[in-house]
């Protein structure tokens, strides 16, 4: 395969510009939106590499800060569920817009707090997302949504993260759509352990590379 197109970009989002990692495979036909968790930026090794292997799959990737750095120093910005969401939509519609990317499938991988973004953007965007992913997600910040999801949709937490996985179960009880709940037995939030994180890349690696084609 060849080498991806490389291209730093910055996203105007009404007074502010997000910076981000737009990279895609040639003949990719679709492409995967990163939404970071509280804390956490396009820089994340955990997210990076989830993202290399999602590209290895052919697909696209888009890893960017929903919040600027001046932002992100007010710890409430990063709980701020609506404000992610706006943001998530507002760099969704602007891929719309852009002759490279507005063909291709999108999918969302969310992380923490950014799972909840990105299933409510699913929800307020309808037939312009494909899939969603969360990885340790708090998916029950996305409640009052979660029953119109209509696009496959899977859950991954790890099996030692009780509370996050309490929370998935629950929550996967109210989605229709096409759905999984992967579990990865003995992993912690962080996904540290040896092949943890690797498991969480081939598994949604799949989910995109089923739902996105």
């Amino acid at each position: 395969m060849s080498q991806p197109t490389e291209n730093r970009v910055h996203i105007p989002v009404e007074d502010v510009e997000l910076e981000g990692m737009l990279d895609i495979p040639d003949g990719a036909e679709g492409l995967v939106v990163f939404a970071h968790g509280s804390g956490s930026s396009r820089k994340s090794p955990r997210n990076n590499f989830v993202a290399e292997v999602i590209r290895e799959r052919g697909l696209g990737t888009l890893l960017f800060d929903l919040l600027t750095e001046e932002e992100d120093r007010i710890r409430e910005n990063r709980f701020d569920i609506p404000l992610l969401t706006d943001r998530l939509v507002a760099v969704t519609e602007w891929l719309g817009s852009r002759t490279a990317t507005r063909d291709l499938n999108v999918g969302y991988f969310g992380s923490s707090t950014g799972a909840a973004s990105a299933l409510r953007a699913t929800a307020r965007l309808e037939d312009e997302i494909d899939a969603v992913v969360s990885r340790g997600g708090r998916v029950d910040m996305a409640s009052e949504v979660l029953d119109e999801i209509t696009v496959p949709t899977l859950f991954m937490v790890g099996g030692a993260d009780t509370q996050v996985l309490e929370r998935n179960r629950e929550a996967y009880g109210q989605l229709a759509c096409e759905k999984e709940l992967h579990v990865v037995e003995g992993a912690g939030h962080l996904f540290e352990g040896e092949g943890e994180l690797e498991e969480v890349a081939d598994v949604a690696a799949d989910w995109f590379a089923e739902s996105l084609r």
